[in-house]
């Protein structure tokens, strides 16, 4: 998944549960978004566990098709 900064448009990477850029040394939080929709999801955390759900009608959404894209 290659992610950009919406600053200055070069690549993101992702490091310490956050994205970072190194061009212009911002960071930026994650957001999780429906891969059917394109919506916010919950983030759901109990036990250890994290779960996302889409309160748009998609339910539980598996961890592996959640779209994170950062948060300006």
């Amino acid at each position: 998944m290659n992610v950009v900064c919406p600053q200055c448009q070069q690549p993101l990477r992702f490091a310490e549960g956050h994205f970072h850029c190194d061009a212009c040394e911002r960071d930026y939080a994650q957001q999780a978004l429906c891969p059917d929709c394109n919506q916010s999801l919950q983030v759901l955390k109990a036990c250890g566990a994290t779960d996302y759900f889409c309160p748009n009608g998609h339910g539980l959404i598996s961890k592996k098709r959640v779209v994170f894209v950062p948060l300006p």
